[in-house]
């Protein structure tokens, strides 16, 4: 059994279902498993995965789970601990096929029940995906160490964000310890909510592009930025204060983004497109609204390395405050090509609508957009991106 406890999952999941049960308690949703990479899949693969997702039915949050939760994660009320300790993993919620090498996973159901299927169900294709193909993991904890000590030398603030596509929970696992004993307080914390228990560190996350394309699909593309924010603030009340800019642009983004939340959120994830040309319009943005960047913070987590890393913290040069959320390069640097995957939001049904709207994620790099294309094409000519 791969997945052995509720809490090994990210934090932004925890967090977006309890504002999803607080806002949208009735919305349906349809996630899809995409393979960005082509990769083949073994024979038996979808058997060995279905396997996985029923043995899930038994996990349950634990005293130990809540205590730590309730001592680490304030922002949550007594209202959603309660909903936590009866929560259940239906796997009846997730559909699994397999055609030749081609996989199929979708995940079906209330939004506030399915949001945490998508972390396990991707860290869990990833572990079988390596297994059954037979791929080992070369040496790699020297490597490890060396990296955390190279990001801990030039002062960079590290969370560790790899639980998606790791090779394995147990690296994931050692990872995390080597960062600790490595890093000299730089290490701020670990997207892993379980790992986090156990190593005693900080859970770190905010918000998904799920939030915002649900919002589009229930209130439309024009909207959907101001509205997502809002109904953020209404449910954190100024915690969680890192806002997610690409889901539909960082331009448009910060359209959205005015005097008002520049200075209540704490900061902003940039997550594609160039790091430098965000950075830029970051700060120009903090001072058109009177706001001190060096005030702010700014979470750089799209595929970094200790280059990428190196060039950002160089550039920066103190004019904000600058994070760094590392995933794949450290959990699944291990002589292996990690696979490229995501499982995105595809439709939403709101309360009250009489079908499934469909969902789209623009991003500041074309071809990570994901959805219909159709549906891609009328969201860029809504918010005026381009002619479509």
């Amino acid at each position: 059994m791969i997945i052995k406890d509720l809490l090994d999952n990210d934090l932004y999941k925890f967090t977006v279902m309890n504002a999803i049960q607080k806002k949208f308690p009735d919305a349906e949703v349809v996630y899809r498993f995409v393979d960005r990479g082509g990769a083949v899949f073994p024979p038996g693969f979808a058997a060995a995965l279905r396997e996985e997702v029923d043995a899930m039915a038994g996990l349950a949050l634990t005293e130990e789970a809540e205590r730590f939760m309730r001592a680490k994660c304030y922002y949550f009320d007594s209202v959603f601990f309660d909903l936590l300790k009866g929560y259940r993993f239906d796997p009846r919620e997730v559909r699994i096929g397999q055609e030749g090498g081609r996989l199929d996973v979708e995940i079906r159901g209330l939004w506030y029940r399915v949001v945490l299927w998508e972390v396990p169900v991707m860290a869990m294709i990833s572990e079988l995906y390596f297994k059954m193909t037979g791929q080992r993991a070369r040496p790699w904890e020297e490597k490890a160490a060396a990296k955390a000590r190279a990001f801990a030398e030039m002062g960079a603030e590290l969370s560790e964000f790899g639980t998606r596509r790791r090779f394995s929970f147990d690296v994931q696992d050692r990872v995390v310890a080597i960062l600790k004993e490595n890093m000299r307080g730089y290490l701020n914390g670990t997207s892993n909510v379980y790992l986090a228990m156990k190593y005693n560190l900080t859970p770190m996350g905010t918000h998904p592009h799920e939030w915002f394309m649900y919002h589009a699909a229930h209130y439309g593309y024009r909207s959907a930025n101001a509205m997502g924010l809002a109904n953020w603030v209404d449910v954190y009340d100024g915690d969680l204060g890192i806002a997610l800019t690409d889901t539909y642009t960082t331009d448009n983004f910060f359209q959205s983004f005015d005097t008002k939340y520049a200075k209540l959120f704490d900061g902003l994830r940039w997550d594609s497109g160039d790091p430098f040309a965000f950075t830029d319009k970051a700060l120009r943005h903090y001072r058109e609204h009177r706001v001190d960047p060096r005030s702010k913070t700014v979470v750089y987590s799209d595929a970094l390395d200790l280059e990428g890393v190196r060039r950002i913290k160089s550039y920066v040069a103190g004019r904000l405050h600058d994070v760094y959320g590392i995933g794949t390069y450290l959990t699944n640097d291990v002589g292996v090509t990690p696979l490229n995957m995501v499982i995105k939001l595809f439709e939403c049904k709101p309360k009250g609508r009489p079908c499934f709207l469909p969902t789209v994620k623009l991003s500041d790099v074309e071809g990570k957009h994901t959805g219909d294309p159709d549906e891609i094409a009328l969201c860029l000519k809504m918010l005026r991106l381009k002619n479509a």
